[in-house]
């Protein structure tokens, strides 16, 4: 069924960017009366196809790989009609069965949006490629020549909801970094997806590389997706990103090894310090500019001694934001419109305009409440203090620390990466923004002239 997502034009012109997304109600049905075991052996075909793509996609250079980057990005431009149209059936099936604001915004795509996607394409084919890069190397005294270099790690595999854009952002990470992907985007992007592919796969057959170095499990639903979870040998990694539900429930159930991506219930601590101007401006947007992405704040800790509070509070509310508040912030609040926070505010995230603010008062008391509460993705201070930054950037331990600017900042693009796979929580292997690098492993290179171990 994969091989449904490539057609060449008909007779009216309509290449297959263009054409209706979705399956038809003859394909959903044959679909549906597919077996367990029938479903199993489509997608492990999915996988090896895969992996003969990665091998292809492993020794294709620089250039090519970027020429394919290139392709992909003004094919998305010459289809935004097409995507969008697609997308708009997406958002609306959305709103009929009651899908919440923020997944909406996460669902939507724009032209600014798609845009945003070619943008961070030619940002990747920019960027360096990671294969073959020296990690370390030496001579032994043996005269054996030692080099580790990062290879492609094979065949990634991507498990996540309500995200075309994800779509977009895998696939161009896997192809600079030399891997196949396949792709597993939920029922809520169906259609959307379903026209991204194709233009992804279109576009990397015109510049001479594997069509399959993308394809899809979506056709297969949850059955797919269990299949794609089990299949350790033929599926290198896998990368969950979504809601904690879906995350946990592929770090659960995989046989394949995952990358874990974490919700972010993200801290941000303004100290006795802080500026208030700085202070006011940095919420606003770490909160207000995106609230339904994993890098804005959900809990704002603040110092007794600090002066900025009503002001922050003021513009936070003036900008439609809901505050859940200790008994301490709400007695300093008396002007200001609260509600009162409990435990399980100090543990959401929200992902909407709601902010749980609580008073603390030293470092100490903040450090810990970060450490009781946070979900280790973002975590910042506001302060003027070096002796507290220092101290912050120490003892807190989360994938990234920022110090005097907004948590939005946590996002492979704004750092320089490119764009994203998602947001590491854990500690193997990567950690923070995904990058290419992080798409790729090591192998020891070992060259000698006859030597034996003795």
């Amino acid at each position: 069924m994969t091989e449904a997502l490539i057609h060449t034009a008909d007779n009216s012109g309509t290449t297959a960017a263009q054409a209706q997304p979705g399956p038809s109600a003859g394909q959903a049905s044959a679909v549906d009366a597919l077996s367990p075991a029938d479903v199993e052996a489509a997608v492990h075909a999915i996988a090896d196809r895969s992996r003969h793509a990665a091998r292809r996609m492993s020794t294709a250079n620089r250039a090519w790989k970027d020429r394919g980057l290139r392709a992909v990005g003004a094919a998305l431009q010459e289809n935004v009609q097409a995507i969008l149209a697609a997308n708009a059936m997406d958002v609306q099936r959305g709103k009929d069965n009651g899908t919440s604001k923020a997944l909406l915004d996460r669902l939507t795509l724009t032209e600014t949006r798609v845009a945003g996607l070619v943008s961070a394409l030619e940002n990747l084919a920019n960027l360096p490629d990671p294969v073959g890069n020296v990690v370390r190397g030496q001579t032994l005294p043996n005269g054996l020549r030692l080099r580790q270099v990062n290879v492609p790690m094979g065949v990634v595999a991507a498990i996540y909801e309500a995200r075309p854009n994800v779509t977009v952002d895998i696939a161009g990470l896997a192809l600079k970094s030399g891997n196949a992907v396949i792709l597993r985007g939920g029922s809520a992007a169906e259609a959307t997806n379903q026209v991204l592919v194709r233009v992804l796969r279109e576009a990397l057959e015109s510049v001479g590389l594997p069509a399959d170095a993308v394809q899809t499990v979506d056709q297969y639903g949850r059955a797919g997706a269990n299949v794609l979870m089990k299949a350790r040998g033929r599926v290198d990694v896998l990368i969950p990103r979504g809601g904690r539900d879906l995350i946990q429930t592929v770090v659960t159930n995989s046989a394949v090894p995952v990358i874990e991506t974490g919700e972010g219930n993200v801290h941000i601590f303004i100290d006795e310090s802080a500026d208030e101007n700085m202070a006011v401006e940095i919420l606003l947007n770490a909160k207000t500019q995106r609230p339904s992405v994993c890098n804005t704040v959900e809990t704002l800790l603040v110092h007794s001694g600090s002066k900025v509070l009503p002001a922050v509070a003021t513009a936070l509310r003036n900008a439609g934001v809901r505050l859940h508040v200790d008994h301490r912030i709400k007695a300093a609040l008396p002007g200001v419109e609260t509600e009162a926070a409990t435990d399980a505010d100090w543990g959401t995230e929200y992902m909407d305009l709601d902010l749980a603010v609580g008073m603390v008062d030293s470092l100490d008391e903040a450090l810990q409440h970060i450490r009781t509460w946070s979900t280790g993705h973002t975590e910042a201070i506001l302060t003027n203090h070096l002796a507290n930054a220092e101290r912050f950037i120490a003892e807190v331990d989360s994938a990234a620390v920022i110090v005097n600017a907004s948590t939005r900042f946590t996002d492979g693009g704004e750092l320089g990466l490119g764009a994203e796979v998602g947001i590491s929580t854990q500690k193997l292997h990567a950690r923070g923004p995904m990058g290419l690098t992080e798409l790729t492993t090591t192998k020891w290179i070992v060259q000698g002239e006859g030597q034996v171990r003795g």
